[in-house]
């Protein structure tokens, strides 16, 4: 069964393997549900410290950047709750007890009625980084459901209403995001390191690259499913069975 809009939740708590995944996968959404008056918190899970292809790069001051843009992306988007970094090594995030933890606090901590992060079981997913923080991501919802998952972190249990997985392999639910194309587009532009290595905008045709970049972008968000057409929508995996 196909569905469409979620009702604007109190709480939203984005996780993302790095600075700029959300933005990719759900920005125009959680742009949309923040002008509806929607918290809506960020967790990027690695340091970005790969997201280059300058092999002279100073790592801190890459690290440094990435933190710095994720933070105006968030701006971009009117997000009001919390953007916080987990650290975990760029392309070196693996599946472990000590990252479960980390996440089932966090998520007991926000108590967001939806989650959003990426589809483990995308086909063909090259990124270890995106397929294990999907995973870590479910292993936590269920542990941050369960008093007796880490009882040890003092916080009270929380069961979040909605789980939506972006860049899903399988994509039942649309969230229809007019008018909110371009806080996406302008939250993406934010990431400035990433320009050349992930938009493909390169610094001697920056106007004809980031023309195209948005053009790209904006094709994505065109849909048609089930004879329905979505003109600006964000597609996901949505579970309900929390």
């Amino acid at each position: 069964m196909i569905t469409k809009n979620l009702e604007v939740p109190k709480r939203a708590l984005a996780i993302g393997a790095h600075p700029d995944d959300i933005e990719f996968g759900a920005g125009a959404t959680l742009a949309k549900w923040s002008d509806h008056g929607c918290e809506v918190s960020m967790l990027i899970c690695t340091d970005g410290s790969k997201g280059t292809w300058n092999s002279d790069i100073d790592k801190g001051e890459l690290i440094t950047k990435r933190k710095s843009e994720q933070i105006s992306a968030a701006v971009e988007l009117k997000a009001t709750g919390k953007v916080a970094f987990l650290g975990e090594v760029d392309g070196e995030l693996e599946i472990s007890e000590n990252l479960r933890k980390r996440l089932t606090l966090f998520i007991r901590n926000l108590r967001p009625n939806v989650v959003l992060t990426h589809d483990p079981w995308k086909r063909y997913r090259l990124h270890p980084d995106h397929r294990n923080v999907g995973y870590m991501v479910l292993d936590a919802i269920v542990a941050a459901r369960d008093p007796l998952f880490f009882p040890e972190q003092n916080v009270a249990p929380h069961r979040p209403d909605e789980l939506l997985l972006f860049e899903a392999e399988l994509e039942d639910h649309f969230e229809q995001c007019d008018g909110y194309e371009n806080s996406k587009l302008n939250a993406l532009l934010c990431h400035q390191s990433q320009l050349e290595s992930t938009m493909g905008i390169g610094s001697a045709s920056i106007d004809a690259d980031t023309a195209a970049f948005k053009k790209h972008e904006l094709s994505k968000l065109d849909r048609s499913y089930a004879g329905e057409e979505f003109s600006v929508a964000e597609a996901y995996k949505r579970i309900s069975e929390l």
